[in-house]
């Protein structure tokens, strides 16, 4: 096989309409024309300030690519040559050498023409001409009206097989794109090739625990020709590290281009396991085609997790379970919702995923979920998963509003279900394949007669049928939220029962962060609180004299409807007024890692009848106020500190039974009469701790204090003690005191944090001083380090206070760096160490003149 790629800066783009006047300027592929215009100081930059609202004629124009390029002499030779795009946005029409080849009309597809008659020695010209995504639109809007419209403000997205978030969502600017957002190359082969393989695996009967290996387990290769495969034979080998661990073959392939399989045995093989149970040995499986010579006429390679994955839905206790088992041990999903990495997902390179999905696997996520008004995510996102234990909940991309059923639009969502499940069905990652996300919960009432009908034939029938040809035994579920029938109850109380659950009380509905504690789901698949960014990353969209976060740049960067009030809404609950907008800012991410870590806490409480939490969200496509626990700029928020806490393998976390309320006249009144000590565990095997607890004064006195051992299991949740506060809250005043919760394991700390019998604003925090201890890393010189005197990008920070510190943070100004934690609670008397890791080398007086610290005591006057 020959190849020759078609990417890259020799492209050149111009706008069709103003024909040979425009001009042509030079383009990027993959790319977009928003990215090509902005390359080109055609536009402003999209994200400062308000350039959005200026920036939306670009999607009603038409525009015109072309590549001149000359065709190699060996790709010639092929007997076929091939034109192929791996994603095509979205309305396209190609044209080789003069002549038009295909037109193309599915964003999620890939896109195939045979052009070897076509192609010329030497100069070859390919033009791609896109049409404008509003103008088909407009002519096809008699074809079908969604009953309502959920979050594209001008309406009828839903009518183009392309990515919904592009025009416009609750976090997302309107930025209606088009670009071969995909490779594009030539391949030239000659006799047969291989167009597709299906790998499945077929393991021991007999369960394994957590991180232990599986005995043989046997692959299955059936391969799907080109061509009938007259003469030919196949072998396979597995690969582990380099080393070829089995192999099989030769055998005979049959004459069908889908006919024949072959099996391969793994002895002693390693298993795959999602992060925080055991590694993730990633195999590599080739197949290769061979003539009567013995002559290599294709092969194929795939990367691949040796694993059982099963959604198990059946009658327990409770009602039915919903959970994920891995190896035959049930897996407690810990994650959030991805979103695309960017405004203008085209180009993103393996670099921009590693630096959110590698964040996510540090802060011991195992999971995370693609949703479906997204993009179906690149190769290297799904490699990343493999990699690092991530597991995959992978919506199809459909979301919130209705969309058609007619012939024509489910013949397009049928070549995009078969492309794209079976691009990833041999993923370790991938755990699901969800129809949509939210049709069912937001068109309930509209879901009779006809749109029902045509609901059921594209997600109760052809996206399963799909799903169980071609996924090698994926799980499907057809909605996101769902309780596993129409005739099921809805609404919070059945959630408690069966299917998975969106609770959106908490901020939508402005219902107080402790109603997380009222239900007992059995999966959150959303749930969240927003947050302002960071001051450096609003400067990065906001000009300083319109910095102020209710001024219009920064609402046009707030895209939920009163999210802005809502932030400040939930802040004044809890804290005090600040001092300024940094304090602001300071305070909603305060806040948001607050209500979140309520919630997950319950929900790991409730294991094993809840088997899930994924908040909302992860990732932001461009700086704004979100609901976001990492900014656009890759900056954690400090939700994402905590959520490495919150979701660590082994936790202890405190359940409140009773709160602060106000009665007639606003005297408050507190309800508060014990609180539990629970302890979590989802880790591989057992672990002895032990579980500490005392409850201070602010003044510095321990009140009461204990310690237990505790012995932690696998996929257990345990209520270990009881405290009753209320003697304590009498004779010392509740604004006055703080619980320290923290479980030790095998001497060390592996967990601590605090719990308040009030909201914060009644707690006169003290101010007091901290001491920092700055050190060089022992051993940790690099090359980075290289020629820079006295320098190192690896520090140890050690904080130390005689007053309780709520929500500690630092910053280094100047320095770009990684941290093992911030936003942490400094209780008196006892040192903090954490690791920075620096962008580049630093000496450790420069990393003291950078450090900027604080806490909440700080953040009002």
């Amino acid at each position: 096989m020959t190849i020759q790629p078609l990417t890259g800066d020799s492209w050149q783009f111009r706008e069709c309409a103003r024909g040979a006047a425009a001009g042509w300027h030079p383009a990027a592929v993959p790319g977009c024309v928003h990215s090509d215009l902005l390359r080109n100081k055609l536009i402003p930059e999209p994200f400062r300030g308000r350039n959005e609202l200026g920036l939306q004629w670009i999607e009603e124009r038409d525009w015109e690519y072309r590549l001149r390029f000359e065709a190699g002499a060996a790709l010639l030779r092929e007997e076929t040559v091939e034109l192929a795009a791996d994603g095509v946005d979205t309305f396209a029409t190609f044209f080789l050498n003069g002549r038009e080849i295909g037109r193309s009309d599915n964003m999620f597809t890939a896109w195939r023409r045979d052009v070897k008659a076509l192609l010329r020695p030497g100069a070859n010209e390919l033009r791609v001409v896109f049409g404008s995504a509003m103008k088909y639109i407009r002519a096809n809007r008699r074809r079908f009206a969604a009953p309502q419209e959920f979050n594209d403000p001008v309406g009828g997205c839903v009518l183009a097989r392309k990515q919904q978030s592009q025009f416009g969502w609750d976090w997302g600017p309107r930025f209606v794109t088009c670009g071969v957002w995909r490779e594009i190359r030539l391949e030239g082969w000659s006799g047969n090739r291989f167009a597709h393989v299906e790998i499945s695996q077929r393991h021991p009967a007999r369960r394994r625990a957590p991180g232990r290996g599986a005995g043989a387990v046997v692959l299955r290769l059936r391969p799907e020709l080109r061509r009938p495969a007259r003469g030919l034979v196949c072998e396979a080998s597995v690969a582990l590290r380099g080393r070829v661990v089995a192999a099989a073959g030769p055998s005979a392939l049959r004459g069908a281009p889908g006919g024949g399989a072959l099996e391969i045995t793994v002895p002693e093989a390693e298993l795959w396991w999602p992060a925080g149970l055991g590694a993730q040995p990633l195999h590599e499986v080739t197949l290769r085609a061979l003539d009567r010579d013995g002559r290599v006429v294709d092969a194929w390679t795939r990367r691949v997790g040796l694993r059982t994955l099963e959604l198990v839905r059946k009658p327990d206790a409770w009602g039915e379970s919903f959970k994920f088992v891995v190896n035959g041990a049930p897996v407690f999903l810990k994650g959030a919702n991805w979103i695309p990495a960017d405004s203008f997902v085209a180009g993103l390179d393996r670099a921009r995923y590693a630096r959110d999905v590698r964040a996510a696997a540090a802060a011991n996520f195992n999971a995370l979920r693609v949703w479906g008004g997204g993009v179906y995510e690149s190769e290297d996102f799904y490699d990343l998963c493999d990699e690092l234990g991530l597991l995959v909940w992978q919506d199809f991309m459909f979301a919130c509003t209705l969309c058609p059923a007619d012939r024509a639009f489910l013949r397009s969502v049928e070549a995009e279900a078969r492309h794209q499940v079976r691009r990833l069905h041999h993923r370790a990652c991938l755990a699901l394949w969800c129809g949509n996300n939210e049709i069912v919960m937001a068109n309930g009432p509209r879901l009779r007669g006809e749109p029902r009908r045509g609901y059921e034939k594209l997600f109760h029938r052809l996206l399963p049928a799909a799903v169980r040809a071609h996924g090698a035994g994926t799980a499907y579920w057809p909605t996101s939220p769902w309780r596993g029938g129409w005739r099921r109850r809805k609404g919070h109380a059945a959630g408690e029962r069966r299917g998975d659950t969106h609770y959106w009380d908490v901020w939508h509905a402005r219902q107080p962060v402790r109603d997380y504690e009222k239900w007992k789901f059995r999966f959150v698949s959303e749930f969240g609180m927003q947050s302002f960014c960071t001051p450096k990353t609003q400067a990065t969209f906001c000009p300083a004299d319109d910095a102020n976060v209710f001024g219009p740049d920064n609402e046009n960067h707030q895209k939920n409807r009163a999210g802005n009030q809502l932030i400040l809404d939930y802040v004044s609950r809890r804290y005090r007024f600040p001092k300024n907008q940094a304090a602001l800012g300071y305070l909603s991410q305060l806040n948001q890692a607050h209500a979140m870590r309520t919630a997950v806490e319950h929900y790991r409480r409730l294991m094993p009848r809840c088997m899930g939490a994924l908040y909302w969200q992860l990732n932001d496509c461009w700086p704004a106020a979100s609901w976001s626990s990492i900014e656009y700029t890759g900056e954690w928020k400090a939700l994402h500190h905590a959520a490495r806490r919150f979701y660590a393998p082994a936790a202890a976390s405190a359940l409140v039974i009773g709160d602060e309320t106000a009665g007639i006249g606003n005297y408050r009144r507190s309800t508060v009469e014990r609180v539990d000590l629970y302890t979590v565990y989802d880790g591989p095997g057992k672990k002895d701790a032990v579980l500490a607890w005392e409850i201070f004064h602010l003044d510095g006195r321990v009140l009461a204090a204990g310690r237990r051992k505790v012995a932690l299991r696998h996929g257990e949740s345990r209520r270990r003690r009881s405290l009753a506060p209320r003697k304590l809250m009498a004779a010392h005043g509740r604004d006055n005191l703080v619980l320290r919760l923290a479980l030790e394991i095998d001497g060390a700390l592996a967990g601590e944090d605090s719990v308040f019998l009030v909201p914060p604003r009644f707690i006169a925090l003290r101010r007091g001083a901290t001491r920092v201890t700055v050190k060089k890393r022992a051993g940790t010189a690099d090359a980075a380090d290289a020629g820079t005197a006295g320098g190192a990008r690896r520090f140890a920070l050690t904080f130390l206070s005689r007053e309780f510190q709520h929500g500690f943070h630092f910053d280094l100004d100047g320095l770009a760096h990684a941290a093992s934690d911030n936003y942490f609670e400094l209780f008196p008397g006892r040192a903090k160490t954490v690791d920075i890791t620096l962008d580049r080398p630093a000496t450790a007086a420069a990393v003291r003149a950078a450090l900027r610290v604080g806490s909440l005591v700080d953040s009002y006057e």
